[in-house]
C-alpha cells in the first residue's frame, strides 16, 4: 500500500510540518511519499513543459491513499494546488466519465467528447485534508476544507478526516499549538487503517459537519431549500431551523451524480456538434477588444 502526501506551502512551513506528522503516523501501514508542489514545474495552460503535471499524475494514480496539506490563502486553498486541480483533475480524472468512456471502447463506439481515459483512476482510494491559516477568527477559513474536496471528488477518492488549523501566523509556528501535530498524526493513522476500502465502505472520523456526504456546514439557502456547497447534497430548512437531507445523490461526492453529469456532458456535445457552423459565426461576429499587456 502507498500514501501520497502532497505539500502544497512552503518547505518545512506549518503546512508540511503537519503533513509530515501524518505521514509519520501511517508509515507502520503502508510506503509514504511526500511531493512538495512547490519544488514542480507546472504550467498554467497546456502546451508547455508538462512533464512535472503528468509525473504527479503517476504518483497519484498509484497511490492508495492521500493526504493533502494547503495554508489558508485568502480564505481557500493555494494556488498551486488549485492549478493542479484545473490542470490534472476535472474530466480527465472522473471517475464516471473514464467508467463510461471505458465501456463504449470496449463496445467498438467512440463518445462525442473523447477524454483521456485511465481506468488506474477507478481503483479505489482513501484521502486526509489538512488546512492551517494565520487568523484566529473562522470567517478567515471558511472555504479552505470545501475547496480541498476538489482534490478527490473527481477520481471518487473516500475522505476519512479533515482538519482544520487556525493561529499559525509566522512561518512553522503551528508548532505552538499543543495539539496540532497529534491531530495531524492521527488524520494520517485514520487513512491509514482504511486503505483498500471500497467508497462506501470508508468510515469518516473527523469532526462532522451539517453535510451527511462531505461532513462540513457551508450551505446555499434559496428560501427553504437547502444544498450543501460544497457537494451539492439538497434538503430543506425544518420549522426550528435544523436542515433536513431529502436527496444525497445530488451530491458530486455520488457516483450516481457522477455518471448524470458524465452523461450531461455527452448530450451537451452532441447537440452543439450539430450547431458548430453557427456557434462559429455567432462567435465571430463579437468585435474583440486586445488586450491589454506589459511592457
Amino acid at each position: 500500500m502507498k500514501i501520497l502526501g502532497i505539500s502544497a506551502g512552503a518547505a518545512g512551513g506549518s503546512a508540511e510540518l503537519l503533513l509530515t506528522a501524518a505521514l509519520r503516523a501511517a508509515e507502520g501501514a503502508a510506503d509514504v511519499g511526500l511531493v512538495r508542489l512547490a519544488g514542480l514545474r507546472i504550467p498554467a495552460e497546456p502546451g508547455g513543459d508538462d512533464a512535472d503535471l503528468w509525473w504527479l499524475w503517476e504518483r497519484l494514480v498509484e497511490c492508495d491513499g492521500l493526504i493533502v496539506s494547503t495554508p489558508i490563502m485568502t480564505r481557500t486553498i493555494a494556488a498551486r494546488l488549485k492549478l493542479v486541480v484545473d490542470r490534472l483533475l476535472g474530466p480527465n480524472a472522473d471517475a464516471a466519465i473514464i467508467e463510461g468512456l471505458a465501456a463504449q471502447r470496449r463496445a467498438g463506439t467512440e463518445p462525442a467528447v473523447p477524454f483521456r481515459v485511465d481506468e488506474r483512476v477507478l481503483r479505489p482510494r482513501v484521502a486526509g485534508f489538512l488546512a492551517v491559516g494565520g487568523a484566529l477568527t473562522p470567517q478567515w477559513r471558511t472555504l479552505a476544507l470545501p475547496l480541498l474536496h476538489s482534490v478527490a471528488f473527481s477520481m471518487h477518492i473516500a475522505v476519512a478526516d479533515q482538519a482544520l488549523f487556525g493561529g499559525a501566523g509566522t512561518p512553522r509556528s503551528i508548532v505552538l499549538d499543543d495539539g496540532a501535530l497529534p491531530r495531524a498524526a492521527r488524520l494520517g493513522a485514520n487513512v491509514a487503517g482504511q486503505l483498500g476500502k471500497a467508497f462506501e465502505d470508508v468510515e469518516y472520523r473527523g469532526e462532522s459537519g451539517l453535510c451527511p456526504m462531505c461532513h462540513l456546514s457551508v450551505v446555499v439557502l434559496d428560501g427553504p431549500a437547502v444544498a450543501c456547497a460544497t457537494c451539492g447534497a439538497t434538503g430543506e430548512l425544518t420549522p426550528e431551523l435544523s436542515v433536513r437531507w431529502t436527496d444525497l445523490s445530488t451530491s458530486v461526492l455520488s457516483m450516481a451524480e457522477k455518471r448524470a453529469h458524465a452523461a450531461e456532458i455527452q448530450d451537451t456535445a452532441c447537440r452543439q456538434a450539430a450547431d458548430r457552423d453557427r456557434i462559429d459565426a455567432l462567435a465571430a461576429a463579437v468585435a474583440p477588444i486586445t488586450p491589454l499587456a506589459p511592457r
